[in-house]
């Protein structure tokens, strides 16, 4: 819902013309829209978005005049009675404007009288009638093993209460309880969505071509375990709700409307980055849309900000169709550090931490693929995108480098100048009061890579934390960070068999599209993770210079391995294998608590 005052638009940028009010008498009222009257103003409502108009007493008798007008075919009169210049004619053109901002009016014509699913598309179709010509040019078949069985039935019966008939189409191949519907277009197009009905369980596929639709119902019976032999027929509810749910997805894919699965945005945001499944239970009667970004034939383009990437997250970890455990906050701290944590592959717990919970949830998840694809000791790497992962692989060879011949030397982190450094040690040895030693090291001669090291805690010596960047406060301040990480994961937990932080490879997207305001300096979160990103891509040239890391793309083997792998692609994330791992790079030695940075 949005709120405005009148004349001032509300949440989104609208289109009036020139003089609403004379164009008024070319569009109509969406069936479904009402309005409700507040004291100093107007709540409307429409089929998927909402509205309040705030700020006169005069607002619900502006509405009738408009809602009459639009009702009885009196637009041109009402403009005519309404003086140009008036503050009448100038509020009544706001008003309309909000309308047309929120979809609430339609254009007409509207559909011919008798045509499939008429009403229903004069509530949500942008041209109704054109919407309409597209259905009654379609042609319908409802494919099954029984085309008489109940949810075959169930489809055609929802076809024909839109006013689609359809042809039944017995297919022996097609398993018990599936049924594929396929659409073809006047210009010979088609479209087609799969369902399954089973006891206690259902789904419906995104729509796409017939190959997508029968590959997408064979995968998804697979991951929901609903590819057993049917041995009973599902409860009439269950049948009819999926039925309708994929005749709904058909109809609007034919009449070019908004896929089911993206609704509920009202047109605002963006759309969602994957395919959807309609995933329906039957005790208790339930259904709801679930991100498939295995739905896609092809892999999707890199996340361009971090909330494409944490989609990718919702999408890996989903409840009923991830591949991965999701990494959740649940009762974890989440100060001084922000913790996450997930089931590992292959047993034991993985927590990450962060600056902030979401970046804790995207370490989490390309620690846990990476675990999952390689057994935790080979040269996979997965990041949110080609650089977020290359950032990942070359910090774990330079921490891998043996140390220049001068070594460490103690760094004072309340002295250096860098606020992130001074902050996050501080919180490490005073707030904490963790006894730990800081010390940083050049990489190079020229001074454009730096080490850090974060030692002590209960055994003197014992490594916290380490880091790899571009600068020795960047370096000393994600050591820091990544001790703090280990301390409060390790006090919850001493068994604790994973733990992880991001460094500046993730700066990149967490500045991503977010400009700091002109105070956010290097002090700020904001301001800082912008200068790091800054910095990123002379890292990587340094870093590939001093490790020789060299890279290619994962081939992954054994049927686990394949669908992560696939999953990824459809999230746009990048996996990548590297080269002379033995000799290089063992991600357990850097990584995880069970090795050097966190023995027992």
């Amino acid at each position: 819902m949005t709120a405005a005052p009148l004349g001032i638009s509300a949440g989104a940028e609208t289109s009036t013309p020139p003089d609403a009010l004379e164009a008024l008498r070319h569009w109509r009222l969406r069936p479904g829209v009402t309005a409700s009257t507040l004291a100093d103003g107007l709540h409307l409502r429409g089929w998927s978005t909402s509205v309040t108009l705030e700020g006169s007493p005069a607002l619900p008798a502006l509405w009738r005049m408009v809602d009459e007008a639009l009702r009885t075919g009196g637009a041109a009169d009402l403009a005519a009675r309404t003086g140009a210049g008036t503050p009448l004619r100038a509020a009544l053109c706001t008003l309309i404007g909000q309308l047309h901002a929120h979809g609430m009016l339609v254009e007409a014509p509207a559909p011919p009288a008798g045509a499939p699913a008429g009403d229903w598309l004069l509530e949500v179709a942008g041209r109704p009638a054109e919407a309409a010509a597209a259905l009654a040019g379609s042609r319908v078949e409802v494919t099954a093993a029984d085309p008489d069985g109940a949810p075959a039935t169930a489809a055609v019966r929802a076809l024909a209460r839109a006013g689609v008939t359809a042809d039944r189409v017995g297919a022996p191949a097609v398993a018990r309880g599936r049924v594929l519907l396929l659409a073809t277009r006047a210009d010979g197009t088609e479209r087609a969505v799969g369902l399954a009905v089973h006891p206690g369980g259902a789904f419906v596929t995104p729509v796409g071509s017939r190959a997508r639709a029968g590959a997408d119902t064979a995968a998804l019976g697979e991951r929901l375990g609903l590819d057993k032999e049917l041995e009973a027929e599902a409860g009439p509810a269950l049948t009819a709700l999926v039925a309708g749910g994929a005749v709904q997805r058909l109809l609007c894919a034919v009449a070019g409307l908004p896929d089911p699965g993206s609704e509920g945005t009202g047109g605002l945001e963006p759309r969602p980055r994957f395919p959807s499944v309609l995933v329906a239970g039957e005790r208790p009667l339930r259904s709801a849309y679930h991100p498939w970004p295995l739905g896609s034939p092809e892999a999707a383009d890199p996340p361009g900000t971090l909330a494409e990437a944490l989609a990718g997250v919702a999408a890996l970890g989903d409840e009923r169709l991830g591949v991965l455990a999701p990494p959740l906050t649940g009762a974890l701290p989440q100060l001084p550090v922000a913790l996450a944590g997930c089931a590992a592959p292959g047993g034991g717990l993985l927590t990450a931490g962060a600056a902030r919970a979401d970046l804790a949830r995207l370490d989490a998840v390309c620690r846990a693929a990476e675990l999952r694809c390689g057994a935790g000791r080979s040269g996979v790497v997965v990041g949110a995108d080609p650089g977020h992962a290359l950032g990942r692989a070359l910090r774990r060879a330079a921490l891998r480098l043996p140390l220049p011949a001068r070594g460490a030397a103690p760094w004072d982190a309340y002295g250096s100048g860098h606020p992130q450094a001074r902050h996050w040690w501080g919180v490490l040895t005073r707030r904490l009061g963790v006894r730990a030693q800081l010390s940083v090291m050049p990489l190079d001669a020229e001074g454009t890579a730096y080490r850090a090291d974060v030692r002590g805690g209960a055994a003197p010596g014992r490594l916290l934390g380490r880091a790899v960047e571009a600068t020795a406060g960047d370096a000393a301040a994600f050591a820091a960070l990544g001790a703090l990480v280990r301390v409060q994961a390790e006090q919850l937990d001493p068994l604790v068999r994973h733990i992880t932080s991001p460094g500046g490879e993730l700066c990149p997207l967490a500045a991503a599209g977010v400009a700091p305001a002109p105070w956010e300096d290097e002090s700020w979160a904001a301001g800082w993770w912008a200068a790091v990103a800054g910095r990123e891509a002379g890292l990587h040239t340094v870093l590939r210079g001093l490790t020789g890391l060299r890279t290619r793309p994962w081939e992954p083997t054994g049927a686990e391995a394949h669908a992560v792998a696939a999953a990824l692609r459809g999230c746009g994330f990048a996996v990548i294998d590297v080269l002379g791992v033995r000799d290089v790079l063992d991600v357990r030695d850097v990584l995880d608590s069970d090795t050097e940075g966190g023995s027992r």
